[in-house]
Order: structure tokens, then C-alpha cells, then sequence
């Protein structure tokens, strides 16, 4: 069922996990464990452990609340603490343990339910109980009360608030009659109250006051006083009362300057400004020269009943050593340092950055702290796994690193720019924390899969098996390939080159008749602007050419005397230098290459390996190696490579009457190239179908609007003509469309 019995080494005990602790109406869930020696409690929210021994319990009732049945533990001082959420069925469990266990009879306590209201007020100890009938109705625990205001004929109590209740009790009042000849009764019922609650009030003096404290959480300067039951923060604009119960941890952290130290208070519940809730106090203690003294108030014997002499009347040292002291013994809880973590600097804290705020984080024997805003603190035990997730930099190479931290409750606490130098440090460290490390691969924020590894592999370097991988996505994006160039004055250059000229275009320009290479060699000529002239569409782009696949086959290049030795010392670098990342690597394998004196054994060894290369090269090539590597693709044939008779009738043509094609071939709808030879014989129409120009593959009633330009020897105007273009094919309907006598369309 709901709890279940133990037994270890012969000692029954009984273990609960679903049951919480009532806390100010709030319950509080962990996991409750009874043993013969004690009651112990320790809370999933805050980790915090509540031990109450055997000898300590005075009295046991079971009664049954709103939602199951509760056990309530008084303990010989007086304090109550209940526990809620138990089953009807394990109430014979826990009275027949805790009668065997801890000599005491668990009473079944029945609640009045008539819901009268009047009745007697009973005290007993720090428990108020409203008596209806012989019966209680509802039992106050005088410790959450925080103020008590007497009137005339009656009483007002104010609670404590609690954060995590949407719904909490503010105030009750009793109206209490006059009995003649007793005292009066309203002041009797205060008396009994104060003496058991826990009221804020600064009666008397101060224990110590420590003026002007700057504190970075809440922000501002604020004089400090300590009084027997809480911490007084005193503001230009607020006031803070701090009991001393609800500080839950301390912590005194350096600051990577060495000039200051943080001194965390972390509190639960948390205080609270308007909307803003602050769950830890963060104070910034400088590190003076000067030796700080303080008297305290106390008298010596008050120091040596209450304190135990922890304390002395006065205290001298650095300001941060004294304000520790005092709030250790006045709390009574330890002071939390930082472990044996320590960086490249030799340092304690990390510099990084978490919610695009920079700040510290400290690696603690038991968890993670970040300060300061806003402040985390991350248990060992609340840490599914870590993560060393790695930015992308300039050309693959990153200055800082992510560190991330995935919690049992499905969320990610997210830490960045960590800087590399304290990478191999920081793994070493979750290392021997039994932590957990998840791999991503690369962290640019994509939900790439990834693969846990177990902390207990000592040679498991998540950084650098990234590194690798990262390196190997690199090789194989893109082969090397050799880029085959379009030769001058190709169509490939009169499609998509904008200065590149047809040949008709520069006999009509030059006026000079020049052989088929002379074209070839003549430098492209800049084109005339002419004003008032449409505005050309772009060109289109060029396709890339086929990439030269490389023969798996062909034999590998070989090795360099460099990385001869390098394949020869790296495991020796990794032993001697745990955790390095490749970069660190081969820095210091440069380092030390420069080192080597004689260097001739891996020249040698270089030189061996270049002669085997060269003879298996050799074979490879004789054997028809590398024959197949060229691209597949046919370059476009070249308008310069035209047949002598074309060119003779185009030498008889007038450059500035030029004809269109036949045809009217074009590469793209911004491009439209004419035939000068309207009257071409059969061999020339052979010659074209023995070198194709491209096709069109668009329609047959697709129109372009095309510049027509004269060009005479004074100039002329720019023209707009509509051409037809005509569909694959049509040569015939081509023909009939452009006349011989037409002017060049371009």
C-alpha cells in the first residue's frame, strides 16, 4: 500500500514517500521514514531534514482532516509538527510500531464538526485549541502566529503568510467576556499567546548592528541589526524582517577579484516586495585592510547560556569572517564554502552567463550556485545529467562553451559562454561528481539526437568526440572537384556574361574583318551606355558544372613528417594532458614539434611513405585509373566556332545592316541571338545540325519585348519592337516572321 516496512539488518522501519509536513497551511511533500531510534522527514522541495529522536516525543495523536488522516508529534519542549496525507489502513501499522518502538500510545483524537462558535480556549504549550463540547473544532499552532493585538473585550491574531497557499489565513479574532472577580481576561489570553508565538518585534536592544551593508538582492544599502529571533534589514525605502527559521542556507563565496566575497542567505519562504519575491539574500562584504570590530549586547553569562561561548562580547577581523560568525550562531546553521574546484586562475568561480545575465557560478560539494541575478542553486541530487554543449565561432572555432544542467523536473537550467580554458577542469569535476554527461553533438539549438554517457568512463571526453565529429560532417559535405572554365566567347559567355559580346557585335562596332582567333584573343570592349534605353533584366545565373567524383580506388596521399610523429605522440600528449579538446591538441603538438632537435627519422619515414605513393600511383594510372573522372556534361558549342563559309558571308555583309536568324535561336527571354545568313545553303544547315544550339522549351505564343537599335555612323535612336518567339521546332514559322531585310534584334 501507501507505506511500506523495512527491514535492514534485523530493524523494522516504516517509509513513506507521499506524505508532507503542514507548514503554515501549506504542505510540504518528501518522504517520511520511522524508525525504532527517531522520526526523519526530509523535504523534496528544499532538501531540508527534520529529525525528531525518540526521546524527544512526549505525546502522539491520529485525527482525521479534509483530505485522509494526519499524525501530530509534540515534542517535550512544546513544539508540534504534523504530518498529512496518511490512509485510514495505517493507523494499526503506526500504533502497534510506535507502542513497541517508542513506548508511547498513539491517540485517535475525534474533531467537533457542530460548527458552533463559541466555546473554551485550551493551551497546551505552543498548540491553541478551541474547545466545542469536551472536543476540539480547530487547533492553532501558536508558532504561525506574527502579531496579537488586544482590545477591550477582545483579541486579534495575525498569521504568518504562506506563498505556496492560494488560500491563507490573514487574522481571527475571540471575543473573550469579563468574569467578575478574575483578572482581566483579555490580557491573561495575550500573555499566553506571546509567550508561545512567534511575534517580529524589536523589544530592546539589538544583539549586533552592522551599518550600511550594500546587498546586490534587493538592491541598496541597508543597516542590518540582529535581534534574538530575526534579522531587521533597514532601507531608505524598505524595511525587511527575516525570522531566523526561515533561512534555510548560508553561503560565503569569493568573488574572482579578490576584493570582495558574497554572503547568500537562502530563504524559504522567500520575502517578498510587491509581486517580487526574493529567495535569496545576497550580500557584497568587502575585503578591507582594516580590521572590523563590534561590541554585541549581550552580557557574558547571557553569551555562555544561550550561545554555548560561540560568541564573545567583542569581535574583531575582516568585516566578512564577523557577519559570518554572528549569523552561523544566531541561525544555527554551518556556512557553506566552496569545494575543491578551482580553474585555470585558481579560482573558485566560474565567469559565465545565465538568462543573457553574466555572473558567477560556483561548483559546491553538494550542488551549484549562480550569482547573482537572478540566483539559482541546483542540488547534486536534483541534476538528471550535464551537458558540454559548444558555440560555433569564426571558421569552426569557438573561444567558450555551454554548460547545461537537465533536472529531475523536466526543466534545463542553461549556462553560456563559459570560457574554454575551463572546460577540462570543469569535466574533471562532474567527473568525480558521478554526474551524468549528455552528448548533443552540436549546440545550435536544434533538437539533434544525442547519447548519454555514463560518468564512471574515466577516457569518455564528450568535447573532444564532438570535436571529431564535427570534423568528419566537415570532410564529407563537399569532394574536392576540379572546375572545368567555359571557353571565351562560348554561348555559356553570351548567356550569362552581361559584358560579353556576340561576334556580329564586334564587326558591327570595329568594322574590321579578324579571323576566327583573333576574336578569341581580342580583349572584351566596354559597351556603350545609351541614354534613354529600356533597362536590360538581369542575367541569369550560371550553373555550376558537374563535380569530379573521386575514385575510392586511387591511393591516398601520404603523410607528412609532421604528422608522422604526431600519430606517433598523440596518445602520449592525451596521457600526460587528461581532457584536452583537439585545438589544445595540436597547439601543443606544434609546440613540441618545434622542440624535436632531429627530426630526420619521420623525414625519412615521410620520404618512404612519398616513394610508395608514387609507385602506386603510377599502377593505378597504368591500369586505367582515373579515366572516368571527367565531368559528364558536353561544353555549349562556342560562336566562334563557326564554319568558314559562315564567316565569308559574313565578312560580305554591311556591319550595320544586320539580319536575324531563321530560327531566331535564344538561350533565356533576356537573350535573343539572330542569324546574319537569311539565305544559308544546305551544307550550312548541316553544319548546325551537327553542333545544336539549345532549345527553348517555352511557348509558341511567348512575346518579349526587345531593343532595337540602329546604329548608323551618326547614331541613332533606340526603338521597341514586339517579337514573336517561337516554340521548339518551328523553324519554318521563324522564317516567315523576320524578313531579310530586318535589323538586328538584341
Amino acid at each position: 500500500g501507501f507505506g511500506r516496512q523495512q527491514e535492514s539488518e534485523g530493524v523494522m522501519a516504516l517509509d513513506y514517500k507521499e506524505v508532507g509536513r503542514v507548514i503554515r497551511g501549506a504542505l510540504d511533500l518528501g518522504r517520511l521514514k520511522i524508525q525504532p531510534n527517531g522520526i526523519f522527514f526530509k523535504s523534496s522541495k528544499s532538501g531540508e531534514i527534520i529529525q525528531i529522536n525518540d526521546a524527544d516525543v512526549s505525546n502522539l495523536e491520529w485525527m482525521r482532516v479534509a483530505r485522509g488522516y494526519e499524525v501530530k508529534v509534540v515534542s517535550n519542549n512544546g513544539s508540534v509538527t504534523k504530518f498529512d496525507g496518511f490512509k485510514e489502513s495505517d493507523f494499526q501499522s503506526l500504533k502497534e510500531f510506535f507502542s513497541s518502538h517508542f513506548k508511547k500510545d498513539m491517540k485517535e483524537v475525534e474533531l467537533c464538526v457542530k460548527g458552533w462558535n463559541w466555546g473554551d480556549a485550551k493551551f497546551d504549550g505552543a498548540l491553541l485549541s478551541f474547545m466545542v463540547d469536551s472536543k476540539p473544532a480547530f487547533e492553532i499552532p501558536l508558532e504561525e502566529v506574527s502579531q496579537a493585538i488586544p482590545g477591550k473585550n477582545e483579541i486579534t491574531l495575525e498569521f504568518h503568510q504562506n506563498d505556496d497557499t492560494p488560500v491563507s489565513l490573514v487574522e481571527m479574532r475571540f471575543h473573550i467576556p469579563n468574569v467578575e472577580g478574575s483578572e482581566d481576561p483579555v490580557k491573561e489570553f495575550h500573555k499566553k499567546v506571546i509567550a508561545k508565538a512567534d511575534v517580529m518585534q524589536a523589544t530592546g536592544d539589538a544583539i549586533v548592528v552592522f551599518p550600511e551593508v550594500p546587498c546586490l538582492t534587493p538592491r541598496g544599502r541597508y543597516g542590518l541589526k540582529a535581534y534574538l529571533k530575526f534579522l531587521h534589514f533597514h532601507g531608505k525605502t524598505f524595511d525587511y524582517k527575516i525570522p531566523y527559521n526561515t533561512i534555510t542556507k548560508l553561503l560565503l563565496l569569493p568573488h574572482n577579484d579578490q576584493r570582495n566575497m558574497f554572503f547568500v542567505l537562502a530563504l524559504d519562504p522567500p520575502i517578498r516586495q510587491g509581486q517580487t519575491r526574493y529567495n535569496f539574500v545576497i550580500l557584497h562584504l568587502p575585503i578591507e585592510e582594516k580590521e572590523f570590530s563590534v561590541t554585541l549586547s549581550l552580557s557574558e553569562d547571557e553569551l555562555k547560556e544561550k550561545y554555548e561561548g560561540k560568541l564573545s562580547k567583542v569581535m574583531t577581523g575582516q568585516f566578512y569572517e564577523v557577519f559570518s560568525k554572528v549569523l552561523r550562531v544566531l541561525v544555527g546553521r554551518k556556512v557553506t564554502v566552496p569545494g575543491t574546484y578551482k580553474n585555470s586562475n585558481n579560482q573558485t568561480a566560474i565567469t559565465c552567463s545565465h538568462r543573457a545575465t553574466s555572473g558567477f557560478l560556483y561548483p559546491l560539494d553538494k550542488g551549484f550556485i549562480f550569482v547573482h541575478k537572478p540566483a539559482v542553486y541546483v542540488k547534486f541530487e536534483d541534476i538528471v545529467c550535464v551537458n558540454f554543449a559548444r558555440m560555433s565561432g569564426v571558421a569552426g572555432v569557438s573561444r567558450s562553451f555551454d554548460f547545461d544542467l537537465d533536472l529531475k523536473d523536466g526543466t534545463t537550467m542553461h549556462f553560456s559562454s563559459l570560457m574554454k580554458d575551463d572546460y577540462s577542469r570543469l569535466h574533471e569535476f562532474v567527473l568525480e561528481k558521478n554526474l551524468k554527461i549528455k552528448s548533443k553533438g552540436k549546440s545550435e539549438n536544434t533538437a539533434a539526437a544525442y547519447k548519454d554517457e555514463s560518468s564512471d568512463s574515466e577516457n569518455h571526453d564528450a568535447y573532444l568526440e564532438r570535436m571529431k565529429a564535427e570534423g568528419e560532417d566537415k570532410d564529407s559535405e563537399d569532394e574536392d572537384s576540379d572546375f572545368v572554365a567555359p571557353k571565351s566567347g562560348s554561348d555559356e559567355d553570351l548567356e550569362f556574361n552581361s559584358d560579353a559580346k556576340s561576334s556580329s557585335e564586334g564587326e558591327a562596332e570595329g568594322g574590321e574583318e579578324e579571323g576566327e582567333g583573333e576574336k578569341e584573343e581580342r580583349p572584351k570592349a566596354k559597351k556603350r551606355k545609351n541614354e534613354g534605353s529600356a533597362p536590360k533584366p538581369p542575367a541569369a545565373k550560371k550553373k555550376k558544372g558537374e563535380a569530379k567524383k573521386k575514385d575510392p580506388d586511387a591511393p591516398k596521399k601520404p603523410l607528412t613528417a609532421y604528422m608522422v610523429w604526431l600519430q606517433e605522440n598523440r596518445a602520449a600528449i592525451k596521457d600526460k594532458h587528461p581532457g584536452i579538446s583537439l585545438i589544445d591538441i595540436a597547439k601543443k603538438a606544434g609546440e613540441m614539434w618545434k622542440e624535436v632537435a632531429d627530426k630526420s627519422p619521420w623525414h625519412q619515414k615521410a620520404k618512404e611513405l612519398k616513394a610508395k605513393y608514387d609507385k602506386a600511383m603510377a599502377e593505378y594510372k597504368a591500369s586505367g585509373g582515373g579515366a572516368n573522372t571527367t565531368p559528364s556534361h558536353k561544353p555549349k558549342p562556342s560562336a566562334s566556332s563557326k564554319s568558314p563559309k559562315k564567316a565569308q558571308s559574313k565578312q560580305q555583309q554591311p556591319s550595320s545592316s544586320r539580319k536575324s536568324t531563321d530560327s531566331l535561336k535564344y538561350k533565356s527571354a533576356e537573350f535573343v541571338k539572330s542569324d546574319e545568313d537569311a539565305s544559308a545553303s544546305e551544307n550550312e544547315e548541316d553544319e548546325k545540325k551537327a553542333s545544336p544550339a539549345p532549345t527553348t522549351k517555352g511557348k509558341a505564343s511567348l512575346k518579349a519585348h526587345v531593343t532595337r537599335s540602329k546604329r548608323g555612323a551618326k547614331g541613332g535612336g533606340d526603338e521597341e519592337q514586339l517579337v514573336s518567339l517561337p516554340s521548339e521546332g518551328s523553324e519554318s514559322d521563324a522564317s516567315e516572321s523576320s524578313g531579310s531585310g530586318e535589323e538586328d534584334t538584341n
